[in-house]
């Protein structure tokens, strides 16, 4: 008997890594399925961008496996793994270049043996994503004399070039202004629902992960493990938010979307008993 159960775009199974004799990351397993939006979120220091690298065969683990749908990446070379899987990082390379070439570049995984140029199809398919993500006007403009939310923007178009099956940020809204962190959110979740698009993004933010992901993975410094893994309501709770990141919290109801929203609580105004490391 078969199971109609879809494979998981992601799969991560007893993932271990360090440097040397220090943990960063231990016993991480978790799925990301198709079409999920899934934000990894953590204290300073708990292993998001170090679990990034090692989806991105940046940083090899010392155990465990990670699947890109059904494929073991050890085993897949770098460009066949860029057909799959792109990536938005942290820092953008600055190259004197123009936008529509940096968007181009999302192509090169594609090009057959001595191939040089761009085909016209690799112009209409980085063309369509400069439409879809807003930078069309953008295309002759250097990607060094733009701004940093634009910038952000092109990132995203060169990654959609690649058409993956799995779209990997990091932390893509930080040292973002509201305006632009929404945008970029916001393109996100339409991207996600328009091109079946799945999604796994570290987030900083609290609150942004809570009302644009689907499911949540909270990571803990304290051990290097999973803490806690589910949807929003699931995973932000004042319990879960206070021993993660030993910090005095209240959780309450978006009153527009009713998703957790976490506030901070001035240790100037608590009144009640502060909480005790579990």
């Amino acid at each position: 008997m078969t199971s109609d159960r879809a494979i998981p775009v992601l799969d991560i199974k007893d993932l271990n890594f360090g440097y040397g004799q220090t943990p960063i990351l231990k016993d991480i397993s978790f799925s990301v399925n198709p079409g999920e939006f899934t934000a990894v979120i953590g204290p300073n220091g708990c292993g998001k961008t170090t679990l990034i690298k090692t989806i991105l065969k940046s940083e090899p683990p010392d155990t465990g496996t990670i699947h890109i749908q059904g494929e073991n990446i050890e085993f897949l070379s770098n460009k066949d793994l860029a057909k799959s899987m792109a990536a938005v990082l942290q820092s953008i390379d600055p190259a004197s270049m123009s936008v529509r070439d940096y968007v181009l570049l999302g192509r090169l995984p594609f090009f057959k043996r001595y191939q040089f140029f761009e085909t016209q199809y690799d112009l209409d398919i980085a063309q369509k994503y400069m439409d879809l993500t807003g930078i069309t006007a953008l295309s002759d403009s250097r990607i060094t004399q733009i701004s940093g939310g634009e910038r952000q923007l092109c990132a995203i178009a060169r990654a959609l070039t690649q058409e993956p099956d799995l779209l990997v940020l990091d932390e893509p809204t930080s040292h973002l202004d509201i305006t632009h962190q929404k945008r970029i959110l916001d393109l996100i979740t339409s991207l996600k629902k328009e091109l079946s698009l799945t999604v796994l993004m570290v987030l900083h933010d609290l609150n942004l992960a809570a009302e644009y992901a689907d499911r949540l993975i909270l990571l803990n410094k304290n051990d290097h493990k999973i803490y806690a893994a589910g949807s929003p309501e699931e995973v932000l709770t004042e319990s879960a938010i206070q021993t993660v990141y030993q910090t005095h919290v209240k959780v309450r109801p978006n009153p527009v979307s009713q998703k957790p929203y976490v506030f901070l609580v001035n240790s100037q105004n608590q009144t009640e008993e502060p909480f005790t490391k579990e």
